[in-house]
């Protein structure tokens, strides 16, 4: 039991890492987020993350922003309204960004799940702060929910869960039960896995996403979409030393091993019936799918000249991206377009490095 709650702890841990890598992009203006500071302890005393971590990062977030409101959008295009789910969501400012954006009216719901002790820290760092609570509505309307691990307001939810359990325990018990459960089968969904999946283990993980493509088929009417976002190909020599450096750190990395290569990620959704898949490297999306303006932009920011150490560490991570679509689903095939999309010839950005 002490050597699993320690795991646990490491884990727990990295969304530290990601939150502090989050606030540096901020601070060097790669990324805006007025909402990231609250979560980051003693921000003021934080020092800035290497140029490496700082362009990681901005590829990580413009990518999965560029799908989600890709999302949102198609929503809204067909006159309905959705729903967002964030699993192992830590210290995501997702939700207030869109709240409070141009997308905002497109949300139905937006849920974030994760360990108690997270949701628990989330919590009382949203309560005590004016910006994120005000987001959230009339504080009449916002209540303290499970124990004091989570929150409930009309569209945002935190709720406490180990993913690692039976998703009928977790996920089904507070998502899918009652009269008014919170997540509804007829509104088109999307899951958000950012670094969770390589933590679990393939056969967890698996029944994650099955659950949620049977709470949308046969009888569900909405659509369902996910991404992933996490390191992969681990089984190369630079692949091996990430392994190492994460042990030394008593994080292991289960959920890894079935997908050595980029061809192999979009069986993770196959393999489970979803109606389509495609995966991207980070390196991949840096050179070809964000804007010329935007690559111009972040060059301006900081001296970067260690291109190939970037380039192999972008190498190793990739952006996946699911679709299901129930046969039931009245406006399905107008989904097959959602994906990230060519944006800048690769050559282009070689040629200026």
């Amino acid at each position: 039991m002490q050597s699993s709650q320690d795991a646990d702890s490491s884990i727990r841990l990295t969304d530290t890492d990601a939150a502090l890598a989050r606030f540096s992009a901020v601070q060097k203006g790669y990324l805006q987020d007025p909402y990231i500071k609250p979560f980051v302890p003693r921000s003021h005393l934080q020092p800035p993350r290497p140029p490496l971590i700082n362009i990681g990062t901005f590829v990580r977030a413009t990518a999965i922003d560029d799908l989600v409101f890709q999302w949102l959008q198609t929503s809204t295009n067909h006159g309905t309204r959705c729903q967002i789910v964030s699993l192992g969501a830590g210290s995501d400012t997702r939700f207030w960004r869109i709240a409070t954006g141009a997308h905002k009216d497109a949300l139905a719901a937006y849920v974030e799940m994760d360990f108690p002790e997270i949701t628990t820290k989330k919590g009382m760092a949203i309560r005590k702060s004016k910006e994120l609570s005000a987001v959230l509505g009339d504080p009449a309307d916002v209540a303290v929910a499970h124990g004091g691990t989570g929150l409930s307001s009309p569209k945002y939810h935190l709720l406490p869960a180990d993913l690692r359990l039976p998703p009928k325990e977790t996920l089904g018990k507070v998502l899918a039960s009652g009269s008014s459960p919170i997540l509804s089968p007829t509104l088109p969904t999307l899951l958000l896995f950012e670094c969770v999946l390589v933590y679990m283990s393939p056969a967890e993980s698996s029944a994650v996403l099955q659950w949620f493509r049977d709470y949308f088929s046969p009888d569900g009417s909405g659509v369902l979409g996910s991404i992933v976002y996490e390191m992969f190909r681990l089984q190369d020599s630079f692949g091996r030393v990430m392994v190492q450096n994460l042990k030394a750190r008593q994080v292991s990395l289960p959920g890894a091993a079935p997908y050595p290569d980029i061809a192999s990620l979009p069986g993770r959704y196959l393999n489970l019936g979803f109606t389509s898949a495609h995966a991207l490297t980070l390196k991949e999306i840096r050179k070809s799918y964000i804007s010329p303006a935007e690559l111009e932009r972040i060059s301006q920011l900081e001296l970067m000249d260690e291109i190939e150490e970037l380039d192999l560490v972008l190498d190793h991570y990739a952006i996946t991206w699911g679709l299901f679509v129930p046969q039931s689903a009245s406006f399905g095939a107008e989904w097959g377009e959602w994906g990230l999309r060519v944006k800048v010839a690769a050559q282009a950005v070689n040629s200026e490095e």
